[in-house]
């Protein structure tokens, strides 16, 4: 799907009929790393990797507001009047923005891990963990 020289890279699963249920995903995640038994529906499910984001080209947006932007400009694209969101850890928060500033466009919204990390049983991030995972990805 390409408009105004960025193109979205995404891949539609199950019936073709029905409200389509849209994948917001983590921080530097893309649509190849859901795992199957999660995505799997009865209905139309999308994944798509966001502006910037896997094999989507353009900038990657800078805030959350930014990336709720793209997804909303990406789901109106595909022809979509309404779908439901499911946000995934940083994608909840978009998911959650996309659904303030678009309330005509979501229908329902499920809602994923979408805290800061912690609770019970989980252990934190230590810092090296940090350190790593805000360096850029190398190309190969």
């Amino acid at each position: 799907m390409e408009d105004n020289g960025l193109r979205y890279a995404y891949r539609t699963l199950g019936p073709s009929t029905g409200t389509p249920l849209v994948f917001c995903h983590r921080f530097r995640g893309t649509m190849d790393d859901w795992d199957p038994a999660v995505i799997a529906a009865e209905r139309p499910v999308i994944l798509f990797d966001n502006a910037g984001i896997g094999l989507s080209t353009g900038e990657t947006p800078d805030s959350v507001k930014g990336m709720a932007d793209k997804a909303a400009e990406f789901i109106r694209l595909l022809g979509f009047t309404q779908v439901d969101l499911l946000g995934f850890s940083l994608g909840g928060y978009v998911a959650q923005t996309v659904t303030l500033n678009y309330p005509d466009l979501v229908r329902r919204l499920v809602l994923a891990g979408t805290g800061p990390g912690g609770g019970e049983g989980i252990v934190v991030a230590g810092p090296e963990i940090r350190q790593v995972s805000g360096r850029p990805i190398l190309e190969t």
